[in-house]
């Protein structure tokens, strides 16, 4: 069974320092180039695609064990580290501002790597999916700020992408990888590590309110848009129903915005969930007021289940469990450098020993 899933973080401030960082880049290439030399690209995604690997990767760099930082700072680093490299691995998006430029970056890259139209268009789509999903369809109160999507030449491709709540000053992580996945609005996470539940999550891709999406989908069809334009909330929608009682959760304004968008999706008449998703102007509210009137009119219980499973705890750079020693980190790098140089001309027995040391130490 697919552990489906997110990793919870707390926000720390601040920049991970220069001469941490230029290292967290030569190790990252290091560890990158070992794991592809010594099996795949495909497995090298893999591996990064599921948030223990991912966690202890930017351990072993010397990156804090806990912070919302470790996202942004691993990925930043391996982007750098990576894109010039002949491996096969390129990685677009990032933190911010930069997050946006990710389809750009993709054609960028593309176009060096003679990737099809066809192709391009594949992971672009994806990419703004992906994000869409996590800032729309699971409304669990973390609102994106990072977005990094790491591909093959293959076309292959994986999402590792970061929310944040300003209230309880947290950060959400949502991993995806593309071998994984048989329907966007479907479960279509990787894998999920968490601390702390919320308690009302509205996460429209659980395998639970598979009847709420098509409901909704009908009801756009349906153009319940112009049916709301009479009614001020949710709770007006079935004023005659003396006894309706609705929860605390189901309160939500129907304003212009939601209409609008609603009967703009009436017009381009989505076959699908997925195709209601992508219509520009579907966002929160349009999706949760979708929701929640289907439950009104067909009774159908909406799950409000956080999607978390597991949890986790490294250590890293602010001290726990020690302080990072600069010559031990250089000697590491200078190893892992030099067995990968000679892997590359055949002469394997530095890497394979390296193997055998971890089988060794495996228990």
């Amino acid at each position: 069974m697919k552990n489906v899933g997110i990793a919870e973080l707390p926000l720390h401030y601040g920049e991970c320092p220069k001469w941490l960082f230029d290292r967290m880049k030569k190790l990252g290439k290091c560890i990158s180039e070992a794991i592809i030399l010594e099996y795949s690209k495909d497995e090298f995604l893999n591996r990064i695609s599921d948030p223990f690997f991912f966690q202890s990767f930017a351990c072993v760099l010397g990156f804090d064990w806990h912070s919302s930082g470790t996202t942004t700072t691993l990925c930043g680093a391996l982007k750098e580290a990576l894109n010039n490299e002949n491996i096969g691995i390129y990685i677009a998006g990032g933190k911010g501002k930069t997050s946006r430029k990710t389809p750009e970056e993709i054609e960028k890259i593309c176009e060096k790597i003679n990737l099809s139209t066809k192709n391009v268009e594949r992971l672009i789509y994806s990419s703004r999916m992906a994000a869409k999903i996590d800032n729309v369809a699971v409304q669990d109160g973390y609102n994106l700020y990072h977005h990094c999507f790491i591909f093959s030449e293959d076309g292959k491709w994986v999402v590792i992408q970061q929310g944040m709540n300003v209230k309880n000053r947290y950060a959400r992580r949502y991993h995806w990888i593309s071998t994984k996945i048989e329907k966007f609005t479907e479960e279509p996470h990787n894998a999920i590590c968490c601390d702390k539940k919320e308690d009302f999550v509205l996460n429209m891709t659980s395998k639970e309110n598979k009847e709420i999406r098509k409901i909704s989908v009908e009801l756009v069809k349906d153009n319940i848009g112009k049916k709301l334009m009479r009614q001020s909330t949710l709770n007006d929608f079935f004023n005659e129903t003396k006894n309706l009682k609705m929860p605390f959760h189901h309160e939500i304004k129907i304003d212009k915005n939601v209409i609008n968008s609603l009967i703009k999706a009436y017009e381009i008449n989505p076959k699908d969930y997925e195709e209601l998703l992508e219509i520009s102007g579907i966002g929160q509210k349009t999706i949760r007021a979708l929701a929640l009137v289907s439950q009104i009119i067909y009774g159908k219980e909406i799950s409000w289940k956080d999607p978390v499973k597991f949890s986790f705890a490294h250590g890293g750079k602010d001290g726990v469990p020690y302080k990072i020693n600069k010559n031990h980190y250089d000697t590491t790098l200078e190893i892992l450098t030099k067995a990968i140089e000679e892997a590359k001309i055949g002469e394997k027995e530095k890497l394979f020993a390296l193997k055998r040391l971890n089988d060794f130490t495996e228990f």
